[in-house]
């Protein structure tokens, strides 16, 4: 009452320009856009003038939030006087009975499918957290601090608006479990709470889902439901309402790891083209296999030319090693060894010189090239030889030159216009032909060369499904676009699904910044201030912790080859689990998590693998992993958004011990693994791994750790652990940090320009929808097209104008709206009443006749 009484003025004045509106009937589209800028500029005024008052009543909302947390904790339980909303919940809820005029509210109910008794009380610093969540910023909360109950804080006072808070969290499991978990202490003050994620799209029960005043769900879903509701086709189907406060959990994961993959609603395209990865597959592999033979032969070139001290010749033979297949092992092996990497580089820096003038040199024996950096690939005209069969067209491959063949075609005195038009047909055809032909190609080799299996992708039920690299889990759903995907699945040898054309398309940064207020809560986000604040306008802020982190973070160790590290580490898990510390190994993919499950199965260690093929398993996992002597091997721990709970034998034992395998190439991914230890002022411990064969340590690292290892002549099995080299090797992430920055930022620049056509297109169709706005739409279309037509440009004569005018009405416009006497203004507006003359009689006429 108090938020409604404060905002009654704006509400009144806003109410009475709406039915102004309504009723203006003007034709004059200049006056009613005004009075439509009035309602907009009402709207902000409303909204902030709301921020101010909830800024009021923020204390008292907080302290409700918390002394019904305290009193769940207290009692088993709450008795109030029954409401028509106690009794709803009752009959569908086991934690609510109804006794006479009664309710009696108990502190335990399900989550997830287990019996949960409620033993949470909101720290102070938690009130810290909620407060910055309010103002609409980010607040980094270390790992363990409790941001799911922080969020009750901020949710249940903006939920006083009526205008319903979406809670955004980053998979199905955890936006069930959220809603389950925190759902009663909202429920307890007459909120309603639902989670968008327990119904399918376009159901009725996604719809009301959307009208609880708490809303949890993940951000695909959310956006997902954006996309629907503009291509649907009656106001029934809409299911979200105004987009006005998000908080999202993990928002790192979401608003910069996720930002770089847009959401695409997308249907079956007739014109499929899923035999063609099947018929060049075969071609493909047998390419692959010939550039690895080629590879293996460099090499060993390279090897015994640098071995008998001809440097130049075996500098030249690695790098055609290396720029044919920058991933193969024995070649990252090879060059760990003292000195080698400097002969490439020197190699690959003389061949470069000259905006790379003499690299084709270099490339001449290769069928293909490789840019690990950059991610591309090359076939070379070698390759191109190699893969048109001998009975085939040589320009099998090859794209014609449409403007010279045309200009050939034109000039041929001896075919007259019916050939010429056949033969200009037949051209264009054969280039549609080879130019997807191409494409699948070089889908195809970008599978092969430079998509692993169990790294960027695995393999279930025969279906290809993407691993997210930032957290380690299966991206259902999703699928790489451009016909990738098809070429991988060709590549497995499983049924190659069809393609797809888009729909509806944006990005999720886009998406989230059409919130009133956005706000966002992670255990990680420092390092990514400056594109929160740059993308989104959200400011970072670190929230204290609870208790002192007494955690030990060691110094990497780093080793020269991948097999010495790995040794390494078993011996290390070995000596924690003597120790009976329970140990989180932490990976950055699924096979080398299965590669450590399988060192540790050898020397009959027991342990806990999850990673994309075992994720259904997480909560078990997790719940066991803080256990004395337990060891969890774990892709990326990124968003798992589950506590390890320490048991106190465990916390005695020095508590859990985080082994990194690699670095990631995202510092936030390190701090996260690092994050799961030490919470709550638990004691436990941090220590990374690192090799040069790491593709971070190989792509980015720095020349000055290979040359200081060089120097020191480390012998096999040595270590070298020091805080410059650990400085040297964050330096290098932060160096692919800025290089990723880059590629949302630019995808955003490039989604801004559809973003505003979508914003016109969307806001029109809405208005058509929903019978709002209409005519002023209408006529602001054909003010537009009439101005475009009768202003003077060139390349349009007014003859095709006059054309143009009398196709779009059907019949000639009176006044001549080309009278070159009259001036152009005036022959804009007097042609456009007359073009609003002929809408209103077809308007009226389509009435009469179809009702």
């Amino acid at each position: 009452m108090h938020i409604k009484r404060q905002l009654n003025p704006i509400i009144d004045e806003l109410s009475t320009v709406e039915q102004s509106a309504e009723e203006n009937t003007s034709t004059d589209i200049e006056k009613r856009e005004k009075l439509y800028a009035s309602i907009e500029k009402l709207k902000q005024q409303y909204n902030q003038r709301l921020e101010e008052v909830l800024m009021d009543i923020l204390p008292q909302a907080f302290a409700i939030v918390k002394e019904t947390a305290r009193r769940f904790k207290t009692y088993v339980q709450l008795i109030t006087t029954a409401t028509a909303r106690d009794r709803a919940i009752a009959a569908n809820t086991s934690y609510v009975k109804i006794r006479d005029d009664q309710a009696i509210w108990h502190n335990q109910w399900n989550v997830a499918g287990n019996p949960m008794v409620w033993d949470m009380l909101h720290y102070d610093v938690q009130l810290i957290g909620g407060v910055i969540l309010h103002q609409g910023k980010v607040a980094e909360m270390a790992t363990g601090e409790g941001k799911t109950l922080v969020a009750t804080l901020p949710a249940f006072l903006n939920a006083l608006t009526g205008k319903g808070v979406h809670i955004v969290t980053v998979n199905d499991y955890l936006a069930k479990r959220d809603a389950a978990w925190m759902g009663p202490l909202y429920e307890f003050h007459g909120l309603t709470v639902d989670c968008i994620n327990k119904y399918p799209a376009h159901s009725k029960e996604r719809q009301q889902a959307y009208q609880a005043d708490i809303v949890y769900g993940t951000n695909n879903e959310f956006g997902f439901d954006y996309l629907r509701d503009n291509i649907t086709n009656s106001p029934e189907e809409l299911v979200q309402r105004e987009l006005h406060f998000a908080m999202v959990d993990e928002v790192d994961s979401v608003l910069i790891d996720d930002a770089r993959t847009p959401l695409i609603i997308s249907g079956p395209v007739e014109d499929s083209n899923e035999q063609e990865y099947n018929t060049l597959q075969p071609r493909i592999r047998k390419l692959y296999q010939a550039q690895k033979e080629l590879v293996i032969q460099l090499l060993q070139t390279a090897k015994n030319q640098i071995e008998a001290g001809k440097e130049q010749e075996g500098g030249l033979a690695l790098l055609r090693a290396h720029r044919g297949l920058p991933k193969h092992r024995p070649l990252i092996k090879y060059l760990s060894e003292v000195g080698i990497k400097q002969i490439l580089r020197k190699t690959e820096n003389y061949y470069l010189q000259d905006n790379a003038r003499m690299m084709p040199e270099a490339d001449e024996p290769l069928l293909f090239t490789i840019d690990e950096r950059h991610n591309s690939i090359e076939l070379t005209d070698r390759g191109l030889e190699y893969i048109t069969q001998k009975e085939e067209d040589p320009q099998f491959f090859v794209l014609p030159d449409i403007g010279s063949e045309i200009a050939r075609i034109e000039n041929t005195q001896t075919l007259n216009e019916q050939e010429k038009t056949a033969k200009k047909e037949t051209l264009i055809n054969d280039y549609t032909a080879k130019s997807q032909r191409i494409h699948v190609l070089n889908q195809l080799l970008k599978a092969y060369t430079l998509f692993e299996k169990d790294v960027e992708y695995i393999v279930v039920n025969n279906q290809v499904k993407i691993v997210d690299e930032q957290t380690g889990r299966v991206l259902e759903g999703r699928r790489y676009s451009d016909g990738l995907h098809q070429a991988m699945e060709a590549k497995e040898q499983v049924r190659i699904e069809k393609a797809s054309q888009t729909y509806a398309t944006i990005t999720l940064q886009n998406y989230f910044r059409m919130y009133h207020k956005l706000a966002g809560m992670t255990g990680t986000a420092a390092t990514e201030a400056g594109e929160f604040w740059e993308i989104y306008g959200l400011e970072v802020v670190i929230a204290p912790t609870n208790s002192p982190v007494v955690r030990v973070d060691k110094d990497d160790k780093v080793y020269k080859t991948s097999r010495e590290k790995f040794q390494a580490i078993i011996k290390e898990i070995t000596t924690r689990t003597q120790q009976r510390r329970p140990v989180l190994v932490g990976t950055t993919s699924v096979e080398i998590s299965e590669l450590v499950s399988r060192m540790l199965t050898m020397r009959k260690i027991d342990h806990q693998v999850l990673n994309a093929k075992h994720h259904q398993k997480e909560a078990t996992i997790i719940a066991e992993a803080g256990k004395t002597g337990t060891v969890t091997i774990a892709t990326n721990m990124a968003g798992r958004g589950t506590d390890i709970k320490l048991t106190p034998e465990a916390k005695a034992a020095g508590g859990l011990a985080i082994i990194g395998t690699e670095r990631h190439e995202s510092r936030r991914v390190d701090r996260q693994l690092r994050g799961r230890s030490g919470r709550q002022g638990d004691v436990g411990s941090s220590q990374f791994f690192v090799s040069l064969e790491d593709s971070l340590m190989r792509l980015f690292g720095s020349e000055r750790i290979a040359r200081i290892m060089d120097k020191m002549g480390l012998k096999d099995g040595e270590v070298i652990q020091h805080n410059m080299i650990t400085r040297s090797i964050e330096r290098a992430q932060k160096k692919v940090e800025q290089s990723n920055f880059a590629i949302r930022k630019r995808l955003l620049e490039y989604d801004n320009v559809m973003n505003a056509q979508r914003e016109v297109i969307y806001q029109r169709r809405n208005h058509a929808l929903l019978g709002k706005r209409l005519d002023l739409d209408v006529m602001s279309m054909l003010h537009d097209m009439v101005e475009d037509l009768l202003s003077p440009r060139e390349g349009m004569e007014q003859e095709d104008r006059s054309v143009a005018l009398l196709k779009i009405f059907g019949r000639e416009i009176t006044p001549d709206p080309f009278n070159t006497q009259v001036n152009t203004v005036q022959r804009i507006n007097t042609t456009y009443q007359a073009t609003l003359k002929l809408y209103e009689e077809k308007k009226k006429d389509l009435q009469n006749n179809l009702w």
